[in-house]
Order: structure tokens, then sequence, then C-alpha cells
């Protein structure tokens, strides 16, 4: 500890504190910690974080610091504090909380939406308290939080709720220390705060303003309600934008809303008004019901629990073993749903778009896809969907990373130049490097539509605005066909800065590693082998990647192993139709075209002679490893699935089948070495399948066995591999990876043969955390 400066029996210190420090009543903290010793000087926000200077008697300024980090407020996280000895300045009367500072290098990290609290959910159902009933209930430990910020430092002046003038009584509770509202920003009250009103789509122009309704509060709520219970499909502004919801319990609903959304078989999300709900409907560990109520209050993926007392539409989650279910979040969530049955609640879009966010974009892009409209007038700076999540190994997976969790930051080992990332066509996010962390955008949709890269670029603006950032260069996918690329070279070229290209597997592994913090210099360094598996990837010799292995180690990055190569006649064809994609296994197998096997049957007699023909002439064929592709193909050929009408339905089918069978005896992969590495053999199990799959076994159990048998392989090229200095951690990691029943069975197997298992617990597997690994490796090309 530094020195102190003694001046008059009075020492000074400066705390210059950066990380979650904002937006989550830290200051209160402070003021209240340094009062209750009698200390005198001042609190203030910057762009680069929080300044505390303390002045007092010496052992009571000790005491201030003594256990400092570990005393901050719950949603607060400390990521630098350094402290400097001051002389003091003994004219001091009083500790003040000062104006923000609005000049600095913008380091702070920013803090995410949280869930309504307890205490204000109760003050919301509390007949007597003035916030009664109103939807936009908040304090300093819950509601918006990145969604309303225009720029930094994070003051009310600074949100979307800076148009609104709070009323006198809110005006006190914000000034007043001892209060649970003080200085928290989105503050309001029936009073002085935004409102609620209701639209039918279908009665002319939708009122985008309050002053062109008819039906405010909860007149506006009864009647959405009424609509819900009546079958209608409603549009509902939430905090970080539009969901269209419908009765999740009432088929047709379900069905018309898919219908009139272009999303015909993805599984829906399902709001239910509490937890005792969720139990009657999935089943919950306690690790997923403390996912489920935590304050980012994302979609958990649930098991489904069968003879509910609580029947949701079939066509909620067709073919699914899953759900996801939310609870309410927002406080007009909870007004909404108390004493509703559960409720679809999903984006409000059309399928993979960005989701809406503004009332006049709802007005003219929504209102035709629902009955009525339930809108309000607190503006959203930032669109945020919904995050989700599930549990594997009894840890939180990430599936999407968006509200709640967005933009909180993810470390790296060392700090270096400001990079902007562009991340992948799929579940498009894009990042920025500043100092020693990343920060991710919120989930921004498919690059395949003109919005979502309009998306990127205001997601990647105000990133790069909000933290003062000025880019050296813009990192992107080699893919040359990727729009996401092509995004950053436009931007890059604006700008006048390089780009940067890194390998898709490459940024997935290297993801992984910033995820887990795994030590990559000094003394701690140890490599890291790590297994990354996905559907599609650009690969560096120009061949379709997706079943890798790569040992990490030192800053550097080198692939060690591969699945072996098959092709898919037709390319991207095969993406849509598995079917074709297992008659493309079977090819390469030396395996006969059954007319009894379900992919043979699903193709058509004309289309299939022209798929023999581009096969045996590797005509309009593509050459990959991908392992995502080879679930397609095993699903198609046990019968399971035969289209994906989204991204990984067939591989979703296939871990469902899996999820309800022991796994049946049989063989596993073949592991070879060859002259440049390790090859995986996919034949034996393939033939394998067929051959008892044509002797009547069930599918549930080969399809189980098939798991097995990918867990398996990883642990054995791992074994293949460690006498070469490939380490004893094996990372998973890539699309492939968010099944959970394979994370699951690949963990148990790697501890039993006694690797350490790594796994995602920040960042997504998929395409949504591609920056992270973008981002790092241009680092340490730079």
């Amino acid at each position: 500890m530094a020195q102190n400066v003694v001046v008059h029996g009075l020492v000074r210190r400066r705390l210059a504190v950066a990380g979650i420090v904002q937006g989550v009543g830290f200051r209160p903290f402070v003021w209240r910690r340094a009062t209750g010793l009698g200390l005198t000087g001042f609190v203030s926000n910057g762009p680069d974080g929080v300044l505390i200077e303390v002045q007092g008697p010496g052992p009571a300024v000790d005491r201030f610091l003594d256990g400092f980090p570990a005393a901050v407020p719950p949603l607060a996280e400390i990521a630098a504090l350094e402290t400097t000895p001051l002389p003091a300045q003994p004219g001091d009367e009083r500790f003040v909380i000062l104006a923000s500072r609005e000049h600095g290098p913008g380091g702070t990290s920013l803090p995410a939406d949280v869930a309504t609290c307890a205490t204000c959910r109760a003050e919301l159902r509390d007949p007597g308290d003035r916030r009664h009933r109103h939807p936009f209930i908040n304090c300093t430990d819950c509601g918006p939080r990145f969604t309303i910020i225009t720029a930094v430092p994070y003051d009310r002046g600074t949100t979307t709720m800076s148009r609104f003038t709070m009323c006198p009584a809110c005006a006190a509770e914000y000034r007043d220390p001892d209060s649970r509202r003080f200085h928290a920003q989105p503050i309001a009250c029936p009073d002085c705060g935004p409102t609620v009103w209701y639209a039918d789509a279908d009665a002319g122009p939708v009122p985008v303003t309050r002053d062109r309704a008819s039906l405010l509060g909860d007149a506006a709520l009864e009647q959405a309600r009424g609509l819900l219970r009546r079958g209608g499909i409603l549009a509902i502004k939430g905090g970080g934008g539009f969901h269209l919801a419908c009765d999740a319990t009432q088929p047709a609903a379900v069905v018309q809303l898919r219908h009139r959304k272009g999303r015909f078989a993805k599984p829906l999300a399902v709001m239910v008004d509490d937890l005792p709900t969720a139990e009657a409907v999935a089943v919950l560990d306690e690790q997923e019901r403390r996912l489920l109520t935590a304050p980012s209050a994302p979609i958990v993926l649930l098991r489904r629990r069968h003879g509910s007392p609580v029947q949701l539409a079939e066509e909620v989650a067709p073919g699914s073993g899953l759900l996801g279910l939310l609870l309410p979040y927002t406080p007009l969530h909870h007004l909404l749903m108390a004493g509703m049955p559960p409720l679809v609640m999903t984006s409000g879009n059309l399928a993979d778009e960005p989701i809406v966010h503004d009332n006049a974009t709802a007005a003219t892009r929504l209102a035709p896809l629902c009955d009525g409209l339930l809108l309000h007038d607190r503006e959203i700076a930032v669109p945020c969907d919904d995050s989700v999540v599930r549990c594997a190994v009894g840890l939180p997976l990430p599936i999407r990373r968006s509200r709640g969790m967005a933009p909180l930051p993810i470390r790296l080992a060392a700090g270096g130049p400001d990079l902007v990332a562009a991340g992948g066509d799929l579940k498009s996010a894009v990042g920025l490097a500043r100092e020693d962390r990343v920060v991710l955008s919120q989930h921004l949709g498919d690059a395949v539509h003109p919005e979502t890269l309009s998306a990127m670029t205001a997601a990647a603006e105000h990133l790069v605005e909000l933290f003062r950032a000025k880019p050296a260069a813009i990192v992107a996918d080699l893919h040359p066909g990727y729009l996401s690329a092509g995004w950053a070279r436009r931007v890059a070229a604006d700008r006048g800065i390089p780009v940067i290209g890194v390998q898709h597997h490459e940024a997935h592994a290297v993801a992984l590693a910033v995820d887990i913090c795994w030590p990559l210099e000094g003394r701690a360094a140890r490599p890291l082998l790590v297994a990354c598996c996905d559907g599609t990837g650009y690969g560096s010799d120009g061949t379709i990647w997706g079943g890798e292995f790569f040992v990490i180690e030192s800053a550097t990055i080198r692939r060690v192993a591969s699945l072996r190569e098959f092709v898919l006649p037709g390319g991207d064809a095969c993406v849509r139709r598995p079917w074709r994609t297992a008659l493309g296994l079977l090819h390469a197998a030396g395996i006969s075209w059954d007319d009894r096997l379900p992919c043979v049957q699903a193709a058509p007699a004309a289309e299939r002679e022209v798929i023999h023909r581009q096969l045996e002439r590797r005509v309009q064929c593509v050459a990959t490893s991908s392992l995502g592709r080879l679930f397609d193909g095993v699903a198609a050929l046990l019968g399971v699935a035969q289209e994906n009408r989204y991204e990984a339905e067939a591989a979703l089918r296939l871990e469902t089948l899996a999820a309800a069978a022991a796994p049946t005896s049989g063989p596993g992969v073949a592991v070879v070495e060859t002259t440049d590495m390790v090859r995986v053999d996919w034949r034996p199990l393939v033939h394998w399948l067929v051959d008892r799959w044509l002797a009547g076994d069930p599918p549930a159990g080969l399809a189980a066995r098939f798991h097995e048998a990918i867990a398996e392989m990883v642990v054995a090229v791992a074994a293949r591999l460690r006498p070469h200095g490939c380490g004893e951690a094996v990372g998973l990691t890539g699309g492939v990876f968010q099944n959970g029943l394979l994370v699951s069975r690949t963990s148990e197997h790697l501890r039993r043969a006694g690797f350490e298992a790594a796994c995602h617990h920040a960042v997504p597997p998929n395409d949504g955390g591609l920056a992270v690994g973008q981002l790092a490796i241009a680092r340490w090309q730079h």
C-alpha cells in the first residue's frame, strides 16, 4: 500500500475504479461507506470509470479501503482499482457526489439491463405504494441500463429518460443518498414517467405517440390481455425491443403467429408468470432455476415435462424435447402476465431479421403481423433481443448473448490497439477490443438481411462512440463470400484502416480460450487442445472445415487433427436437405443406396440419378470435414429429419431422440495418424449405423450410440496427441457443442480419461462468439 501523506492529522487517498461501476448503485454505496466512517471527499462518474477521493484520520481511511472490492453492490464488478496518496485538504467538510466528468479515454465498462428486483415487484403490487401498477418501476438494483444509454458517463442526461422531467417526489428520492433510488437514472412514477397505450392493428394508423392514443395505462393493459385470451396476436414493446405474443396453450393462435412471422418450424420462446408454472411445464434442476431467476432473465432451454397439467400447444416447439422458457423481466411484463396462461414471447420481427425497437417501425412492419400493439414512449437506444442459455455439465452454456449480458466485458490477457470485429454471417454480433477487454455487441440477427448489416453498422458505431475508441483495423472472417466480411471491407475503406482476416475455426478456438481465461503467456502458460466442430467454415486450404482440432500455446494456434473429408453434392443445397448429405456419406463410405433407407426414399428418383453422377465425377461438389454436416447426414440416415427448416433442425431432432434412450453397443470412429496430422475416419461408424438400421434396431438407441461415438472420438484424438505435447486440457467449441447431450457425454469421457474438459460459460460456442476470437488473434498479429 502506498505511503499516506499526513497533513494536520488527516490523510487523503484517490481511488480510480474501472469496471461495471456505473448504473449499479456504486456511488451511493461509496457515499454511505464514506459518511459512515466520518470521511470527507467526493465520488464522481467519468467516461473511464469512477473517481473517489476520501479524507480523514488514517485509521478511518484504512477502514474504508479494507475489503472495499468485496463490499461493492451485487451488480458491480471491479476490473481495476488504483489508489494514490494525496496531500490532505483541510477545508473539506463533507463527502459529496459530484457531477459526472465528461472527458477521458472512455475505458469504463457499461452495465447491462437488469430484471425487476423483488422489492420493486412488491411495490408494483402494493395498492398503497405511489408506484402501484407503474409499468416502469425501477431502482438502483434493477431496470434498463444498456438499452437506454446514448453516451457516457452514465447519467440521466445521457439516457433516453432525459426527456422526462422528474416530479418533486422522484427528484427528492433521486437526490437522497438513503433512498433505494438515489441516482437511479431511469427513475420515474405515474406522474412524471413514460406511458403505455394500446392500438388496434387494423383500426387505421397506429398511434406512435401517446397524445394520439385512446386507451392508456391499465385500460390499455386489459385490452391487450383480452386480445390474448381471445387467441389474438399482440405486439408488445418490452425493454430491448418488441415481442410478438400469443396464448401458448391455443394451437390455432400459435399456428397463426408462425404463419405471419414466417417462422414455420423453429421453436418459440414461452414466458410464464412465475417459477411454479415453469416447474409445471419443464423439468428444472437447481442451476436451471438460478438461470431462470437471474438478474439477466434469459430464455433458458429446459427439458419438456411430459404429462404437465399446463398443456402447451405442440406447435410451440415441434419435434424438440426442449422448451425455451423465460420469466417476466420488466414491470410491464409482470402486469401483462399476472393470472395469464403461458404466452409465446418471440422476437418482434420477421424471421431472422433484427428486432424492431421503435414505435414508428412497429407501426409499419409489425402491424401487419399482429392484431393489436401495446406501446410505450420510453425510447430504446440500443435494441437487445432476449439472451438464450442452457445447462450442460451443471454449468450455464450461452447460446445467444444479448439483453442482460451485453455489453458486459470479456477479459483479454493484455492490452493493445483498439480493433473492431465483424463476427460471422449467422448469429451476427460485432465486437470491440478496448484496452484489456472485449465488448461484444448484442445479438443482431443474420447478415443475409440488409437490415442486419445496417444494425451491425449502428452497433459498431455505438460501441466505438461509447468507449471513445480509435480502431486501428477491422477484423473479419476469411470467407470471401461472407457478407459480414464485405461489411468489414466497406467500413475499413471508409475509415482508411486495414482489414485483418482470421480463419473461422481458429477464431472459435481462441474465443473459448479467452472465455475460460486460459493462460497463454508467462509461467502459467500451457497448451490447450480445442475440438472445434460446426456446420461450415472456410478453411485456410479453400475447403469447408467443421471438424477440427487445434492446439493453442503461447499466443499461437495450429491445426493438429481433422475429420476425414467427404463431399457435399450441390454444396449449400445439402444444408437445407440433409438427405443429400446422407447420400454423399454413403457414396464416400462405399455403401449402396438401399431403397429401404429413409434418406434414399427422400430423394426424388430423377434427382438421385443427377446426384450420383455429381458424386462420381466430383462436379458441383464441395469437400468438407464438417461434423455438423455429419450430424445432418446421420439424422437423415436414421429417418429423423430429411430437411432443415431452420438452422441445425436435424441435429436438434437427433439430440432429442438420443436423449430419450440408452446407447446401443457398437463401434466408434477410427483415429489414424497421417503424414500431416491426425485424421478421424467416420466410415466404420456409418457402416454400422446403416447395418443396424436395416436390421431393425430402434433409431433412438442408434442416435444415442452416435452421440457416444463422437464423445469417444474427442477423447481418442486427445489421447493420440497427448504424447506430442498437446496438453492435458481439451476445450469444446463451435456450433455442434451447443448440443447439451454431446457436451455432457464428451466432458464425462474426458474426465474419465484423465483430461480436463473446458466449455464456454460467457461467450457462445456458435458464431455469436466469433468476434471475441477474431479480436484476440488480431491482437497477436497486429
